[in-house]
C-alpha cells in the first residue's frame, strides 16, 4: 500500500507558487493547479473515447465556472 501515495504525487504533481505572496494568491493557485489536472484527466479520456465530446465539454466548462467563482470569492483583483 506504500506505492499509492507515490502515484498520486506522480499523477497529481503540485509546484511552488512564484508569485506576488498573498493568501488569495496562493489558494487560487492550488485551484487553478487542480483545475488544470482534471481539465488533462477529461481530455485523456475523450481522446480514448471513454468520454463523449459533450460530456467532456460539460465537466470542463463546470470546473471553469468553479475556478471563476473561486477567482471572485477570493476578490483576487481588489487590489
Amino acid at each position: 500500500m506504500e506505492k499509492q501515495p507515490e502515484i498520486h504525487n506522480f499523477l497529481c504533481q503540485k509546484y511552488k507558487y512564484r508569485g506576488k505572496f498573498t493568501p488569495q494568491n496562493l489558494v487560487f493557485n492550488a485551484n487553478l493547479q487542480e483545475f488544470a489536472t482534471h481539465v488533462s484527466y477529461i481530455c485523456n479520456l475523450q481522446t480514448l473515447g471513454k468520454l463523449s465530446t459533450e460530456d467532456a465539454y460539460k465537466q470542463i466548462n463546470e470546473l471553469w465556472q468553479r475556478l471563476e467563482r473561486s477567482y471572485l470569492e477570493l476578490e483576487i483583483d481588489a487590489d
